[in-house]
């Protein structure tokens, strides 16, 4: 089962998405991303710390539904590859 990222990960959010999502690490080897709308570029930090979790258990995060402004962020900061964008 995927884990679903929320519609809004700014500042506000960011730190406790990240601790929900680490103690629900087996369902962050697939994001969706299909409902975040509303973003700025902690999601990226986010992102990378979950990736940073999975690659140390061994296996990999795979983002799907990303919204192109998310892949245009991740590129810019020149962290799509990590993420699979």
């Amino acid at each position: 089962m995927p884990f679903l990222l929320p519609k809004k990960v700014t500042q506000e959010n960011a730190l406790l998405l990240q601790k929900e999502g680490l103690l629900n690490s087996p369902s962050l080897r697939l994001i969706d991303c299909s409902e975040l709308k509303d973003f700025d570029s902690t999601v990226l930090t986010v992102l990378l710390a979950w990736q940073k979790k999975l690659l140390a258990d061994g296996q990999s995060i795979s983002v799907e539904h990303a919204p192109e402004k998310l892949k245009v962020l991740a590129g810019v900061y020149g962290v799509n590859a990590l993420l699979g964008l």
